[in-house]
């Protein structure tokens, strides 16, 4: 899949929108781990921080693959 975004006239890769939404959701997982402690049982806590993002950044595109396909097929004029 290679696609990319329209904004504003400036082309973004599709893998970075992809890889700004995981590193969000990665904050929040962070967050919420945070708070209940968790990181207490982790060795290497940037290492699994890594893990995590890298994780969510591979659902993301996974999940996202479907939707652009579909958009390629009702918008052809949308540069994807």
């Amino acid at each position: 899949m290679i696609a990319e975004f329209d904004i504003y006239g400036i082309f973004v890769p599709a893998l970075v929108i992809f890889a700004i939404i995981a590193f969000l959701l990665a904050f929040v997982v962070r967050q919420f781990l945070d708070v209940i402690g968790f990181y207490h049982l982790v060795w290497h806590r940037p290492l699994f921080d890594l893990c995590i993002f890298a994780i969510l950044f591979g659902a993301v595109t996974a999940a996202a693959e479907p939707v652009i396909g579909e958009l390629r097929h009702l918008i052809p004029e949308i540069v994807l």
